[in-house]
């Protein structure tokens, strides 16, 4: 996944479409939020099995909104200025510190 590459199409739908205004970080955060809601819909009462055996078109759905939300934390990365690279590797790396020692 080459980030720079699908934070400049984003930038290049919002920008066609005016949408920079809309774009704060509060309301993509927001926006996020509501997408993980939808996908946490998906799941929302099936058990543990039933959870990792989707079928085709639940597995197709959990997909577009798992791309919904990481789209949305992208432009929000844009919006704060931070690397989601940086960001998500520092946390991994703090993460195994913590968890494999």
């Amino acid at each position: 996944m080459n980030i720079d590459e699908l934070t400049r199409r984003l930038h290049a739908i919002r920008d066609h479409n005016d949408w920079r205004r809309f774009h704060s970080p509060k309301n993509l955060t927001m926006a996020a939020s509501v997408e993980m809601a939808e996908l946490v819909e998906i799941f929302q009462w099936l058990g543990e099995d039933e959870s990792r055996a989707l079928a085709p078109q639940q597995l197709a759905h959990a997909g577009e909104e798992i791309g919904d939300v990481v789209l949305y934390l992208l432009l929000l990365c844009s919006e704060l200025g931070l690397d989601l690279d940086a960001v998500v590797r520092a946390k991994l790396a703090d993460t195994e510190r913590r968890y494999l020692q």
